[in-house]
């Protein structure tokens, strides 16, 4: 049976860190919801500018709803990490052990819900001194599990995210 995934998003993700990994799920039998700050809303991506439905508003969700978290990167953390309802709902999950998969920029919205310390993690170079400022230990590697968190560091790194964020589902 597949597992429910929430993808949190808004305008300015990065479209190829949401359309492969999110394609990869679906194509495993994983559902995918699309959590955003106002449901009904469309959100496009940064480069192709991707159109994604939001299914529902992160204010309505709670973690119990979903079995993941996918947290694409782009600009999209940064809008996300000022919504007090969407750093919520991300610390609640990082510290409910469930899979948390985190690309990129994605690091922003985590660093924001103060759930790094002490933890191994990567994302985007531009975040790097963030995430140490954060407490946690910035490893630059394809792809970093620190027990429920899956962190990469950029679209090249997609196909190892989308094979440990599988294993971990």
């Amino acid at each position: 049976m597949g597992k429910k995934i929430a993808a949190i998003l808004t305008d300015l993700f990065e479209d190829s860190e949401y359309t492969e990994p999110v394609k990869a799920f679906r194509d495993k039998g994983h559902d995918v919801i699309n959590v955003g700050l106002e449901a009904g809303k469309t959100v496009k991506g940064k480069k192709e500018g991707t159109e994604v439905q939001i299914d529902k508003a992160v204010s309505d969700v709670s973690v119990q709803d979903f079995d993941a978290l996918l947290i694409p990167g782009g600009f999209s953390p940064d809008q996300l990490r000022v919504d007090e309802n969407a750093v919520e709902f991300t610390a609640d999950f990082v510290k409910s052990d469930k899979p948390v998969f985190a690309i990129c920029h994605a690091g922003q919205l985590l660093v924001t819900a103060q759930v790094l310390k002490g933890r191994r993690f990567t994302g985007y170079k531009s975040i790097e001194q963030d995430i140490k400022n954060a407490g946690a230990e910035f490893v630059d590697q394809q792809v970093v599990v620190d027990r429920n968190l899956v962190s990469s560091r950029n679209p090249g790194d997609i196909p190892a995210f989308i094979e440990e964020s599988l294993k971990m589902l």
